[in-house]
């Protein structure tokens, strides 16, 4: 609990959210700096990889691809591309786009199934319906009671 209480009131929590206008002007200078940063080398051809930073304080696998794909698109990559950032960019990455980072036959079966087009807001990547991780499938249901226990744990 002293964890959590710590996250929520550290100025980078705020950061993973959002950045309230009462933030040091400084803060503001320094993150649209970063996202022009971002912008540019995604212009220049420089590969992006999403990523969750688990060793990194504040950051939550999974709730914070969500953030940064919000973020990527922000700094100007269209949802299309901050979305490849996160599936086919690091199969390119690692050499294995035979087998994973596009859906098609013979390909891993690792998925999220959606209510609603990513390409037309990139917050409807958050919209999950059902995910199929190694060939099984989670529906909404297991899915809901799978955060539900990862909340009373967290607590």
């Amino acid at each position: 609990k002293a964890l959590q209480q710590g996250w929520k009131n550290s100025p980078f929590t705020q950061l993973v959210n959002s950045i309230p206008s009462s933030a040091d002007p400084m803060l503001h200078k320094v993150f649209d700096l970063e996202l022009q940063i971002a912008n540019r080398m995604q212009q220049a051809g420089v590969g992006i990889l999403t990523g969750t930073d688990s060793s990194i304080p504040y950051i939550t696998q999974g709730f914070s691809l969500h953030h940064e794909l919000q973020w990527l698109v922000k700094a100007g990559f269209s949802p299309l591309e901050a979305l490849r950032s996160a599936t086919l960019r690091p199969a390119e990455y690692f050499g294995i786009t035979g087998s994973a980072g596009s859906i098609a036959k013979g390909k891993l079966a690792d998925l999220v199934l959606l209510n609603a087009d990513p390409l037309a807001n990139i917050d409807n990547a958050g919209e999950i319906e059902a995910v199929v991780a190694g060939g099984h499938y989670l529906g909404r249901n297991d899915l809901d009671k799978m955060r539900a226990q990862l909340k009373a744990a967290a607590q």
